[in-house]
């Protein structure tokens, strides 16, 4: 891909003794829409908390380019280095400081933004405007959907380049998860390219540009979203086939 931000080559990582990641390679392009879907234990968090300094590499390269230019490697480097360059990291748990405002959760989100920190907030308010209303409401007396809100606002207001998000709708009401995809859409639409490990895979895959399919660890299919998302096998792999789902990944992945 020759415009991509984001270039993960043979990737390796886990847990004390235990690889969880077995030579993974992912990219994502400027301005791009990329999911990362598979089945629970496939490494998919691994993935993004090794690419945002949270988890160390024992083998491969991660590559990401700034707004600036030029390729960084940057495999290694501490989350806070990462905010600085535009790489910015949406966890699924805990991701506000539920005892500080929505103001003031979005304050430290812009402290990196320097003298664009007041433009980036005034623009995130305009994009989150339920936000602005509640700009004074403590963050963990918000509902699930209005924290994952709040979650993306802080990270926007960073000002990335590349949006790392972990199981976004995970918990929320059908409804929720209705606006959350709309706004992810939009934040898409502003040239900010997402890289998103979703539970909801039939949306995630047709919302996306690209995506990979993680299962043990391993890449195991990759292509356009809306290429996968029709695919039979893979609708019949990870995507609620039938109850004869485990023997065919088992039969696939040589372990039966």
């Amino acid at each position: 891909m020759s415009d991509a931000i984001l270039s993960v080559r043979g990737l390796t990582a886990g847990y004390g003794e235990v690889n969880i990641l077995h030579e993974v390679d992912v990219e994502v392009g400027a301005g791009s829409f990329v999911s990362v879907i598979g089945p629970n234990g496939a490494g998919k968090s691994t993935l993004l908390k090794t690419v945002y300094g949270l988890l160390r590499p024992r083998t491969g390269s991660i590559v990401f380019r700034p707004r600036d230019g030029g390729a960084r490697e940057i495999a290694g480097l501490k989350p806070y280095r990462l905010t600085r360059l535009g790489l910015n990291y949406v966890p699924q748990l805990a991701n506000v400081f539920p005892n500080m405002s929505v103001q003031e959760n979005l304050e430290v989100g812009a402290a990196v933004s320097g003298k664009k920190a007041g433009e980036r907030l005034a623009s995130v308010m305009e994009t989150f405007p339920l936000l602005q209303e509640r700009r004074r409401t403590r963050a963990g007396a918000l509902s699930g959907g209005q924290r994952q809100m709040l979650a993306l606002a802080r990270a926007l207001v960073s000002g990335p380049r590349l949006l790392l998000l972990d199981e976004p709708s995970a918990g929320l009401a059908p409804t929720v998860v209705d606006e959350l995809f709309e706004t992810l859409a939009a934040i898409s639409r502003q040239g900010i390219a997402i890289l998103m490990v979703e539970q909801n895979a039939r949306r995630s895959l047709a919302m996306s540009g690209y995506a990979y399919v993680l299962d043990m660890g391993r890449n195991r299919f990759e292509g356009p979203g809306a290429q996968l998302v029709n695919d039979p096998k893979i609708a019949e792999l990870y995507l609620g086939g039938s109850g004869r789902l485990a023997a065919a990944r088992a039969e696939l992945l040589g372990d039966g």
